[in-house]
């Protein structure tokens, strides 16, 4: 846990009021804790450095915050970049990450996607053998630099969110080892093909333990020595291990750790560690997820059958999983006043609701916080990962504009935009503005 983040987004609040990032005309903003994500990077680093001595290339899955100025303050603290799109692709590369620091997954690559990825030389991860296939293809029509390697479902179990469990018995990921006849015909497209160097897992996400996450690295590994011992010669020299670490999003505690996790690591699957194999990692939400926070003005408050609500201006295009999986992802809600203090008073039951238009808009039902009242902030920690970078258009709400900070040992914050609000004239340019009679002609 950083002991100072509370402290430094204190801060923050009450400069993003005092400097107008958040008015009354502008009610809503995101914020980024540039110290902590460089401290997360640091902390998944050092956590490996401290288990192994092979070569580790940590990948940030750029799904979690696909903002161009994160993926460069990554880029700067040591970390790649994992990408699953042309687009991701496109950011990383405006970001700067070179193509040896760049892996390529997703189930669903076209010919022109692989095509591309090989000629510059970037990490492919082929999902099935349909891939592979295409791979056979473009390796043989044209050299590259491009390491290749199979993703893998160990089929171990699901954790406890279904819809981010990739390694349970039907899950669309990858090669699925338990299958009939399926690991054979893994191990014989690895000797059929020399250049085939790299074995892929990803076995982990939120609600996925650490031990579940370690029985899938560890069938990649025994995966990975069978081919080797059956190849005559270490063909296989890399394995990715996927990211997946869960986020506490119920306390400023950042548990797991990282340290955790490559603790459990060494202990479960040492041969991993020692040195024979390279590694890639593909964290995402853990490095980003506990350095962001939304903030936005109440804009009205009202009592309904009894409960007070606050309505607020984020909810669904912000919070969208949150809003329509409440159980499986809530998130902490803090109370200050419209100067950005810290809200005080007798604490009472209330909705904290955003401003769609449908009546399960809730970022929070039935919460316990210092009674809100209208010109009131509310901030909504723990969003940096899968929240503001990620706009949701319903009813055509704007995607707000994210800021960086950071804070002097004096106390002072220096804010840097990092993506600026979006105007109504974007809206509608994405709307087909520009094509407003093409149906009328």
């Amino acid at each position: 846990m950083d002991p100072m983040a509370s402290y430094r987004r204190d801060l923050a609040v009450r400069a993003a009021v005092a400097r107008g990032l958040l008015t009354p005309e502008a009610p809503l903003v995101a914020l980024l804790d540039t110290a902590g994500i460089r401290a997360s990077a640091a902390a998944l680093t050092d956590a490996f450095a401290a288990v192994t001595r092979a070569e580790v290339l940590h990948a940030f899955a750029v799904k979690a915050a696909p903002l161009v100025p994160v993926l460069r303050l990554l880029a700067d603290a040591g970390i790649g970049a994992e990408v699953a799109s042309p687009g991701e692709l496109a950011l990383a590369r405006a970001a700067g990450l070179p193509p040896s620091r760049t892996v390529l997954d997703s189930p669903a690559k076209t010919p022109g996607e692989l095509r591309g990825a090989l000629a510059l030389g970037i990490a492919v991860n082929a999902d099935n053998f349909q891939e592979l296939a295409r791979l056979d293809a473009l390796v043989a029509s044209a050299p590259t630099a491009s390491p290749l390697g199979l993703r893998v479902n160990p089929q171990i179990g699901a954790g406890a969110i279904d819809s981010t469990s990739t390694a349970t018995a039907t899950s669309k990921f990858g090669i699925a080892l338990r299958d009939e006849g399926a690991r054979e015909a893994v191990v014989q497209a690895y000797l059929d093909r020399p250049w085939l160097t790299r074995l892929h897992t990803h076995t982990g996400s939120q609600g996925v333990p650490l031990t579940l996450m370690a029985e899938g690295v560890r069938a990649a590994y025994e995966l990975a020595e069978e081919i080797n011992a059956k190849a005559g010669r270490p063909q296989v020299d890399t394995l990715d291990i996927g990211g997946g670490l869960p986020v506490n999003f119920s306390s400023e505690e950042e548990t797991p750790t990282y340290a955790d996790y490559a603790r459990l690591l060494a202990a479960t699957v040492p041969g991993l560690l020692d040195g024979r194999y390279r590694l890639v990692t593909e964290f995402g939400r853990s490095l980003l997820a506990k350095h962001g926070t939304v903030l936005t003005r109440v804009e009205y408050t009202k009592t309904s059958g009894g409960r007070p609500i606050a309505v607020t201006h984020a909810g669904v295009q912000l919070a969208t999983r949150t809003v329509y999986a409440p159980r499986a992802w809530p998130l902490r809600i803090l109370a200050y006043d419209a100067e950005g203090r810290p809200r005080t008073g007798e604490v009472t039951v209330q909705d904290v609701a955003g401003p769609a238009c449908f009546a399960g808009d809730l970022l929070a039902a039935g919460r316990a916080l210092p009674l809100l009242r209208p010109g009131d902030v509310v901030a909504v920690p723990d969003t940096g990962a899968y929240a503001f970078a990620h706009h949701y258009a319903y009813n055509s709400l704007p995607r707000p504009a994210v800021h960086g900070f950071t804070v002097a040992g004096d106390g002072t914050v220096a804010f840097a935009l990092v993506r600026p609000a979006q105007t109504p004239d974007e809206i509608v340019a994405e709307a087909g503005g520009g094509h407003a009679d093409a149906l009328v002609r």
